[in-house]
C-alpha cells in the first residue's frame, strides 16, 4: 500500500501520513512547512510539494501543473491536515468537492480576549489589501467569506490577567488568511499571528506561544472512487498543548 521511496534524512519534524490508499494521501503538516513550491520559496524553506516529489512515487507526484496532487493549502505557520491526490482524475474530483463546499475542514485556534458567544458566524468579504499585497483584510471589494466558530474554553494568563478563547472553527469558504482576518475583524486576533495581531501584541505572544496558534484538526470528504465518507482528526500538536498548559483554564 505504501508508496514511499528511500526517505531523506530528517532535519526537523516531517509531515506524518495519517491516511493512505491507492488514490489518496492525507498528511499532518507541521508548522513552518510551506505547502506548494513557488518562486517566492526561500532556500531554507521546507516544502511539502518538494518532499512529495523526493519521497513518494505515484502517478502525479512530479506533476508541477497539478502541484504533485496537493488539493488545498495551509499557511506556512499553520499545522494540520492536508489532502493529496495520487491520480489526475482523483485530483480534479476532490477539487470539485472543494468548489461545491462538500469538503469540511475544522481548525482549533486560540484568540485574544474573552469571546462572549458560545457560537457564531462571521460573514465579511475578504480580499488582498491594495496598499499591502502580502496582507488580506475585510473590505467591500473583497470576496464573500463565511466562518462559523464554537467557543470551547476560556483561559487566563495569570501573569498579565489577559483572557484568551479557545475556539473550534469551521470555514464555509476558503479565502486566503480567512480565519486570521476574520478573527482580527471580530476584535479577537489569533495568538502569535505576526501578520494580523499587531507587532507589539504578537511580539509579546511569542514569549510564551512559539508560533501561530492555528491547527487544522478536522477533515471530512467523500472518497472520489467508492464515495465512502472519510473523517480524520489530528490531535493538537505538543507545542500548542504546552502553550495551553501555561494558562489557567477558567471554564
Amino acid at each position: 500500500m505504501s508508496s514511499r521511496k528511500g526517505e531523506i534524512a530528517p532535519k526537523k519534524i516531517f509531515p506524518r501520513v495519517v491516511f493512505e490508499d491507492d488514490f489518496i494521501l492525507v498528511f499532518d503538516k507541521p508548522a513552518g512547512w510551506v505547502v506548494n513550491d513557488s518562486s517566492t520559496i526561500r532556500s531554507d524553506d521546507f516544502v511539502l510539494q518538494d518532499y512529495l516529489k523526493k519521497n513518494f512515487s505515484y502517478t502525479i507526484s512530479s506533476d508541477e501543473n497539478l502541484r504533485s496532487g496537493i488539493v488545498h493549502r495551509l499557511d506556512k505557520p499553520t499545522s494540520g491536515l492536508v489532502l493529496v491526490a495520487k491520480e489526475r482524475n482523483v485530483f480534479f474530483a476532490l477539487q470539485s468537492q472543494f468548489k461545491k463546499r462538500e469538503i469540511k475542514k475544522g481548525y482549533l485556534a486560540l484568540a485574544h480576549g474573552r469571546i462572549s458567544c458560545l457560537q457564531g458566524e462571521i460573514n465579511a468579504p475578504v480580499g488582498r489589501l491594495p496598499w499591502n499585497r502580502e496582507r488580506f483584510g475585510v473590505f467591500p471589494g473583497g470576496r464573500e467569506a463565511s466562518t462559523f466558530y464554537q467557543l470551547e474554553a476560556v483561559y487566563k494568563n495569570k501573569n498579565t490577567g489577559e483572557f484568551f478563547s479557545l475556539v473550534k472553527i469551521f470555514p464555509k469558504t476558503g479565502r486566503t488568511h480567512q480565519i486570521r482576518v476574520h478573527f482580527k475583524y471580530l476584535g479577537n486576533p489569533l495568538v502569535s499571528d505576526t501578520f494580523y495581531a499587531g507587532r507589539k501584541v504578537s511580539r509579546n505572544d511569542l514569549l510564551w506561544c512559539p508560533r501561530l496558534f492555528l491547527h487544522a484538526f478536522y477533515l471530512c470528504f467523500f472518497h472520489p472512487v467508492d464515495s465512502r465518507k472519510i473523517e480524520l482528526v489530528s490531535d493538537l500538536p505538543s507545542d500548542l498543548q504546552q502553550t495551553l498548559e501555561k494558562l489557567e483554564k477558567i471554564n
